[in-house]
């Protein structure tokens, strides 16, 4: 079964017997906003057709915030787009973003542990949130690992919600972020990713 075929966060929490609890776990993290980049995405919001389709979000909106945030973690994270994810027959599908460990291989190898994944939905948030949640399952799974935090993002560009996946307990960061607040997302998407740069430490501590 696809990730798709998940519908709502309801739906995936019974299918995959996940415990579901709200915390505001998200904390800003001061990241340093470029008057190029903040001035380059207000006009491709006010000239360019940005959330016509959920493809138009990823292009216009979602994946220039994470850039932005991951080029300062490069060197230890590869940020992947679309890359097929299958646990098993029942987990498996196209994230719209994954950020996983960087191969010592090259950026060509697709290698765990997988930290955070993002979904786009143009105004579904139940539904993004089904798919969003099947999919940091299949990661965990893959992880082997359940100990190792997995992360969570939906959005529909404007507005981003954050989770977090802890052995079976999924916690729903209770207060969307809206990227109008370009300096307050990047702060918190910022923060996702330092502690997917502390779950590495942590899962590479595990593995030696």
């Amino acid at each position: 079964m696809s990730f798709s075929n998940f519908k709502s966060l309801g739906a995936t929490v019974k299918e995959l017997q996940v415990i579901y609890t709200e915390a505001n776990f998200v904390a800003q993290a001061m990241f340093p906003v470029s008057e190029y980049f903040q001035q380059d995405l207000e006009y491709v919001m006010r000239e360019g057709v940005v959330n016509n389709s959920e493809f138009a979000i990823c292009e216009n909106l979602i994946y220039p915030i994470l850039k932005e945030v991951w080029k300062t973690y490069s060197s230890k994270f590869t940020l992947w787009s679309h890359q097929l994810l299958t646990c098993d027959e029942t987990l498996s599908g196209y994230p719209e973003y994954i950020l996983a460990k960087r191969s010592p291989l090259g950026k060509v190898v697709f290698d765990k542990p997988y930290l955070l994944l993002v979904e786009a939905k143009q105004d579904n948030f139940d539904w993004g949130w089904g798919q969003c949640l099947a999919e940091m399952v299949a990661a965990q799974r893959l992880n082997e690992e359940s100990a190792i935090a997995i992360f969570g993002i939906v959005s529909n560009g404007i507005n981003w919600e954050f989770g977090k996946l802890e052995g079976n307990r999924f916690t729903h960061h209770p207060a969307p972020h809206n990227i109008f607040d370009l300096k307050g997302l990047l702060a918190m998407v910022n923060y996702l990713f330092q502690q997917s740069e502390i779950q590495l430490a942590a899962y590479q501590k595990i593995a030696a």
